[in-house]
Parts: structure tokens; C-alpha cells; sequence
């Protein structure tokens, strides 16, 4: 508890308790005595002496102050000239003549002042939303809030112009005011885009300036919500829809792009692996053709040989042009044979009979071939 309302209270209480102990005693001293006995009792020094301690006490009670961290006083005197004291008192323990001057306080803390649409958020009752029309004419309601404080060098000037009545009679008009003014500046487009900053930025300013001409400091303006009309806020709306569906098909189109082009990398990626599988292919191919190359150069029996090797068992007569030589060397593929060939008896081969031209046949017989004989 303060000590300035401990001693009130310490004063009241023995102010209660003199007035009590006077009254019985003056009560019992006129029943045993007379009135006149417990007149002059009652004016005796000793309840003087009492009477002028509690006085004492009184002005005492009076004269000390304690003003709240959070607070400040402003002295109204009857010994000041102008009636009150020109420098506030600050926070902590402080004196005052007793019966000639008296303290109004004021807060010195950052006080919130709000202004909504919703009954239980505003400091009014009811809708109290700032209604405001932009400069292409639509009508916004603004919920706004501002946050400040009394500046405790001017909290002076504050009592004399406006007293307590400063928030109901300069912050809120003022606010109301300043928002409508600085909203017919801006389209509702800019209203409902990214410009909300540059018009919260805008109306702090101004109001900024308001406030400390009349000696209040602001700290925050806040744009809390903006609304619309109902043609507004539904134009808006298919507006929104329809530039989500937009994005909707820009990607569903991106998503398409994409896959396409996934698949176009996988067919690239396929078929140059196919094509990488060709090129080893063919330098296999050509490596072998050239080893196989090297190989007959060094010893072209070897092709006739296989030649042979590669003919069936079964054939037993070949017919080949007269007029053509023989496809294969036979001299030189049987001593082949006959040198890859294990000791064991070589069969003979089958003479190939010369087959006569179709001029041939006409003018000449056609001569019988002579049996071979079976290996």
C-alpha cells in the first residue's frame, strides 16, 4: 500500500475513533455530572492536545503524494499564479501544501484505442468500423487500432485544452478523420493489394504528426481489417476463382511440358544407347573382319577350307557352266584338306561336271556323266 493512503487511512481511522471516544465520554460525564461538567471536559486541554495531533496528521496525509511508476500529476494550486503548477510531478514520493493544492493523474503508460466492426472489440458499443469511400468511389470499412501515450512533458498543456476528454474529443475524431482523408487517395485496388502498406505507412505519418502537435506520442497504427461491399467482395471473388483456375491449367500445362519433355530425354537417352550399342557393334564387326582379314592374307587356303568343311556330306554332284571356270581351286583345297586332316582317308571328292550353255545344248548332245564311285 502507498504511504500517502496508509497515512489517510491511519488518519481516518483516528479521526473515527476520537469522535467515538469523545462522544461516550461526553455522554457519561453529562448523566453523572451535568451538561455544563461535560461541556468543559470536552474543551479541556487534553482533548485539545488530541484534537491538534489529528489535525496535524490530517495535513501530513495531505501534503505527501506517491504518484505510481505508471502515472504522472498535474498540481492544481490556488498559490500558483496560474492556478497550477507548470512542471508535472513524475513518479515516486512527493509534496504538496496541504488544502491549497490538489493532484490530477494521468497514465503514463501506451494506452490502446480501438475501432471495430465487432461489438466486443472496440472501445464503443456496436459497429464502430472507420467507413470510408476510395477514390473511384467504393465504399471500405476499416477496423483500426492506434497505440500511444500522453507525453509527460506536455501532460500540462493536455489538462488545461482537453482534461480527461482527450481520447473521446481529439484521438478518436482525429483518427476517424485522417483514415477517411488518406482512403480517398487510393483506388480499391490499391486498397486490397500490396499499396495497404504504403496508406498504413501513409496514416501513421500524418497522425504522428496530429498527435505530437497536441502533445501525444504515437507508437503504432494499425489497419486490423479491411472489408468491402457485397457487389465488391463477390466481383473480387469470381475474380480470385477465376485466376485460380488459370494457375490450375498454367500448371496442369507445366505438368504436361514437363512429362513431354521427360519422355523426349528418355527416348533421346534410348536411342543413344542404341545407337553407342551399334557403334561398339560395328567396331566389334569390324575389328573381327579385320582380324579374319589378317588371318587370310597370311594363309588364303584357309577360306577355301572352310568352304569345304562347310559343304554337306550329302552332295554328290555339282553343275557349273562350261564356260566358267571353277568357283574353288580344288588342287589347292584338297592339299589343304589333306594337310588339316588327320591321317585318316580322305574321301574322294565328286567330279563337278561343266554344264553346258543353253547354245551348247542346242547344237551338241549332252554328254552322260560317267559314274562315281562311292567313298
Amino acid at each position: 500500500m502507498d504511504i500517502d493512503r496508509l497515512l489517510n487511512l491511519l488518519t481516518a481511522a483516528a479521526w473515527g475513533l476520537f469522535f467515538f471516544l469523545a462522544t461516550v465520554s461526553f455522554l457519561r460525564t453529562t448523566r453523572q455530572y451535568g451538561f455544563r461538567v461535560a461541556l468543559r471536559q470536552l474543551t479541556s486541554l487534553r482533548t485539545l492536545v488530541v484534537l491538534m495531533l489529528l489535525v496535524s496528521a490530517s495535513l501530513l496525509s495531505s501534503a505527501i503524494v506517491f504518484i505510481e511508476p505508471q502515472e504522472m500529476g498535474v498540481v492544481i494550486s490556488i498559490l500558483a499564479q496560474q492556478g497550477f503548477r507548470e512542471q508535472p510531478l513524475l513518479s515516486g514520493l512527493r509534496w504538496i501544501v496541504p488544502l491549497a493544492e490538489r493532484v490530477v493523474v494521468y497514465p503514463n503508460y501506451w494506452q490502446t484505442y480501438t475501432m471495430s466492426s465487432n461489438p466486443l472489440e472496440g472501445e464503443a458499443v456496436g459497429d464502430d468500423s472507420i467507413i470510408a469511400r476510395t477514390s473511384d468511389g467504393q465504399e471500405v470499412h476499416l477496423d483500426t487500432s492506434i497505440i500511444f501515450r500522453l507525453d509527460p512533458h506536455q501532460v500540462v498543456r493536455i489538462h488545461q485544452v482537453w482534461q480527461n476528454r482527450y481520447i473521446k474529443d481529439f484521438v478518436r475524431p482525429v483518427v476517424r478523420g485522417v483514415v477517411r482523408t488518406e482512403i480517398a487517395a487510393f483506388n480499391v485496388d490499391e486498397v486490397n493489394s500490396e499499396s495497404r502498406q504504403d496508406l498504413e505507412r501513409q496514416l501513421k505519418a500524418e497522425l504522428t504528426v496530429q498527435f505530437e502537435a497536441k502533445g501525444l506520442i504515437l507508437d503504432q497504427f494499425l489497419l486490423r481489417n479491411i472489408s468491402f461491399s457485397s457487389d465488391y467482395a463477390h466481383a473480387v471473388e469470381q475474380k480470385q476463382v477465376s485466376e485460380q483456375g488459370r494457375q490450375q491449367r498454367i500448371y496442369e500445362a507445366d505438368q504436361i511440358v514437363h512429362i513431354a519433355a521427360g519422355r523426349a530425354t528418355e527416348i533421346v537417352r534410348l536411342a543413344q544407347a542404341n545407337a553407342d550399342a551399334r557403334i561398339l557393334e560395328a567396331r566389334a564387326e569390324a575389328t573381327a573382319l579385320q582380324l579374319i582379314s589378317d588371318v587370310i592374307e597370311k594363309n588364303p587356303d584357309l577360306l577355301t577350307y572352310q568352304y569345304i568343311n562347310r559343304i554337306s556330306p550329302s552332295l554328290r554332284v555339282m553343275l557349273l557352266p562350261n564356260d566358267n571356270p571353277l568357283i574353288l581351286p580344288i588342287d589347292s583345297a584338297m592339299n589343304a584338306l589333306s594337310a588339316a586332316d588327320t591321317p585318316a582317308a580322305v574321301p574322294t571328292p565328286t567330279p563337278i561336271v561343266p554344264i553346258a550353255t543353253p547354245s551348247a545344248i542346242a547344237g551338241t548332245p549332252t554328254p552322260t556323266p560317267s559314274p562315281t564311285s562311292e567313298p
